[in-house]
């Protein structure tokens, strides 16, 4: 395991992240992959989700890498017991085997960040790691395509009421439709002729007024209200 998180040196400190998967094999290879990685540092690890909870207490990691189904604990019951916690807690990616596995829409709805692949390439790996710690995490088309299927098939008395976005700004709801849509930043401030700073302002602000964590449940909450249908044309 790496010392780096505890004595790192230079202008910033590395990203902290905890592995939790019941797989050793899997878990030690995520360990190595990212403790070989400049910036980021492995502070811990878990074997089941009780665990991840009390590694996350003791070691205040910025990213979680927690798989979905795990002995003692789910990683989603870990995953809404750490991100439940305010203000200050980590961000959580969900591991899974398959890309369409029934749990993806639970644990976002749990607080869960963005998902990755156990099989995605070490690129991926890092790569997500260090967006979701930049809190820039995006739903992959594969993702947002469960994610509209699953609200689909949700009974319409469980979402929450569109007068959740009335404190909301014209352009502050221009920009989380545009998010909903699965924009980047930069193609946000194209789209409304602004600066990427401009929208990053902007989903800051609708982010405070809303209660929400990250663009995640942001794009959740677009799809729930009604903001955006699923199965319709973009405007």
């Amino acid at each position: 395991m790496s010392t780096r998180a505890a004595g790192a040196s230079g202008p910033a400190a590395p990203i902290r992240v905890l592995v939790a998967d019941d797989q050793e094999l899997v878990r030690a290879g995520f360990c190595v992959i990212l403790d070989a990685t400049d910036g980021i540092a492995v502070v811990g690890e878990a074997a089941n989700g009780a665990e991840a909870v009390a590694a996350v207490a003791a070691h205040q990691p910025d990213v979680v890498l927690m798989d979905i189904r795990m002995p003692v604990m789910d990683g989603l019951e870990a995953t809404r017991r750490i991100t439940g916690h305010r203000p200050e807690t980590p961000k959580v990616v969900m591991l899974t085997t398959f890309d369409f596995d029934d749990y993806v829409y639970a644990a976002l709805r749990a607080g869960a960040s963005g998902f990755l692949l156990k099989d995605a390439p070490r690129h991926d790996l890092i790569a997500a790691v260090r967006a979701a710690a930049a809190g820039d995490a995006l739903l992959a088309p594969s993702v947002t395509r469960l994610l509209i299927e699953a609200f689909a098939r949700r009974p319409p008395a469980t979402a929450p009421s569109p007068s959740r976005l009335a404190s909301l700004t014209a352009r502050e709801r221009d920009t989380l439709l545009l998010l909903a849509r699965g924009r980047s930043n930069a193609e946000i401030a194209g789209d409304l002729f602004v600066s990427e700073a401009t929208v990053k302002t902007h989903i800051g602000h609708l982010l405070a007024k809303l209660g929400l964590r990250d663009r995640v449940q942001a794009v959740i909450l677009a799809y729930e209200t009604g903001m955006v249908v699923p199965g319709s044309p973009p405007e």
